[in-house]
């Protein structure tokens, strides 16, 4: 016979009693499933990666969609806004159709024109990485800062020595303009009818802003297209130690600013239901005159 020639049916000598499975591979089975249920965690700097990933992408959607930080380029927003400080804009209303209201402080795209003497620095790789992700404001774009004062289908001016009146109503604006500044003794202007769909906006330290007043000659008359608006400034978040709220100043909410505007849908009604007056009198008329 031939060492170690068996046929299918021959059994060896030393075949295992339980069944065949070796005691080898059931202590691994064992093991293996031990290892299963007390797998080890992966190594935080393994997950590292995936959380900064995460945290981009939040970045981005935050500053598409909810908030953006804006940094205070110039003095013209004094003492509301100092230079340096930084502000987070609200730009998720927007997009649901809220338009920007009087005394609200916005951030709006240049209309053209309003800034084309500003030098805009080149930024370096690292600012424009967090300019892309939201935590610093884009040094490429050019974005200005006021506060809207009228809207579309508001008439504004602003006499010297008087103060800024909107539909006829004036405003005070002592709470916020930079102290010692006149409304608008530098640059007086008005009446003026701003459109719709468009807002007259002015910094709050006037003798140090070139705002709505002094763009009268480019297309929009000064004023600014409600499409530019980024959204409005809520909150200064930096530094720490200006951090504050930017609440519409109280005399925007004063009874009869809306008077004006209010005028116009009530004179239209009267002059269409007019007609149908007269028509249905003469009517009532002829049929008495014929019976």
């Amino acid at each position: 016979m031939a060492v170690g020639a068996r046929s299918g049916h021959d059994e060896s000598e030393d075949r295992p009693a339980n069944g065949g499975i070796p005691a080898e591979a059931e202590g691994d089975d064992d093991s293996r499933s031990g290892s299963t249920a007390q797998k080890k965690p992966r190594s935080f700097w393994k997950e590292l990666p995936l959380l900064v990933g995460i945290a981009l992408i939040l970045a981005l959607l935050i500053k598409t969609f909810l908030v953006q930080a804006f940094s205070i380029p110039s003095d013209s927003m004094q003492n509301t806004l100092q230079r340096g400080d930084r502000v987070l804009v609200d730009k998720l209303t927007p997009w649901f159709g809220s338009e920007p209201e009087r005394g609200e402080v916005v951030v709006f795209h240049d209309p053209g024109g309003w800034l084309e003497d500003t030098v805009t620095p080149e930024p370096n790789a690292v600012q424009k990485f967090l300019s892309f992700i939201g935590l610093m404001p884009s040094a490429e774009e050019k974005d200005l800062i006021k506060r809207v004062i009228a809207v579309g289908g508001d008439t504004v001016q602003c006499k010297k020595n008087g103060p800024v009146t909107v539909n006829g109503k004036a405003l005070d604006d002592k709470s916020f303009i930079f102290e010692g500044n006149s409304a608008c003794d530098d640059e007086p202007f008005g009446p003026i009818n701003v459109p719709e769909g468009r807002i007259w906006v002015m910094g709050d330290h006037r003798q140090n802003s070139l705002d709505s007043r002094y763009h009268q000659e480019l297309p929009g008359q000064g004023t600014v297209s409600t499409d530019e608006v980024v959204g409005r400034a809520i909150v200064i978040a930096w530094p720490v130690n200006r951090w504050a709220t930017l609440p519409v100043p109280s005399t925007f909410d004063q009874p009869g600013l809306n008077a004006a505007a209010a005028v116009a849908p009530a004179a239209l009604g009267v002059a269409g239901a007019l007609p149908l007056v007269f028509w249905r009198r003469r009517r009532l008329t002829s049929g008495r005159t014929a019976g």
